[in-house]
């Protein structure tokens, strides 16, 4: 079959029935090479639940979506075979059985050779099950993490998983290196300088809006690394600036512009991207589809790396 999206010029864009892109729907078990894949979960909120429909809202928003990339002179469709394979199935209200039903659908797209994915949440929380799957056959991972939070805080109403620990986890669990961890779009404020024990501890190299905004975007460009093994990518779109993604569960002001996001995603020297996710949209706080035309602008520079 041919993996094409379904054309704007012969179906309007406000119709079909909407996936990724307006790609082929097809089976777990198809011969695409990248596949597109909705993890509707939220259990694990703290403030503003929602996220659990973000696949719906960003698919529909990805109708506007177009495959060839003007900076980089590049065309998605002749690159890979991208197809929408539906939803993870989740259990709305049992963490742990949904763990399990991520960790085992996703090892089972990393079943065949050289498959690979793009995930959209769901909240953050559901990056460790997917760690756990991606590690399983790639080994102890690189990661990228743009974020607003660490996400290396503590236990929560005596509750150790939550959107707010997936990364102290991987780490814990030997899923990722510490030393091959950049987080980028951390700001305050904090509970207190306790919150940052834990990546000083490891050695994670944070850098915050100030980083970016003190010298400029040119030269924070300049710092990023090169990623030479198993790479991992997690978007949470509260790195971006409220105006800029007012559709999440907490956002944060003095973030990243959409733009300053997508020039660094197409600054990232990576050889190896086994995976990448997108999360914590909130389609019941968005406007005028703003967060979730954001994600499709992220989800886009990502396929590039597949």
């Amino acid at each position: 079959m041919k993996y094409e999206p379904l054309s704007g010029r012969e179906f309007p864009r406000y119709s079909g029935i909407k996936t990724f892109f307006r790609l082929p729907h097809v089976s777990l078990n198809a011969d695409y090479d990248v596949a597109l894949v909705g993890v509707p979960y939220d259990g694990g909120v703290s403030y503003r639940p929602g996220a659990r429909f973000a696949p719906t809202h960003v698919r529909q928003a990805s109708s506007l979506g177009r495959g060839y990339h003007w900076s980089r002179a590049e065309h998605l469709w002749e690159k890979r075979k991208f197809a929408d394979i539906g939803d993870c199935p989740t259990v709305p209200i049992h963490q742990e059985q949904t763990y399990a039903r991520i960790e085992n659908f996703f090892t089972s797209i990393l079943k065949s050779k050289n498959k690979k994915f793009i995930a959209v949440g769901g909240d953050h929380s559901i990056t460790l099950p997917i760690l756990r799957s991606v590690s399983k056959k790639y080994g102890v991972l690189s990661l990228i993490h743009f974020d607003a939070h660490l996400d290396t805080y503590p236990a929560a109403w005596d509750c150790e998983y939550h959107h707010g620990t997936f990364l102290r986890h991987a780490v814990e669990e030997n899923l990722v290196d510490p030393k091959n961890v950049l987080q980028i779009g951390l700001r305050g404020p904090l509970v207190g300088k306790d919150d940052l024990a834990f990546v000083k501890k490891y050695g994670m190299r944070s850098t915050t809006i100030d980083d970016i905004r003190k010298n400029g975007l040119e030269s924070f460009i300049k710092t990023l690394p090169k990623f030479t093994g198993p790479t991992y990518i997690t978007f949470d779109i509260d790195s971006l600036d409220p105006a800029f993604a007012p559709g999440t569960g907490t956002p944060v002001v003095g973030g990243l512009t959409t733009y300053e996001a997508q020039i660094i995603l197409r600054s990232l020297q990576i050889k190896n991207l086994v995976g990448a996710d997108v999360v914590e949209i909130s389609p019941s706080y968005d406007h005028a589809d703003i967060t979730a035309l954001a994600a499709v602008a992220v989800m886009f520079e990502l396929m590039f790396f597949c």
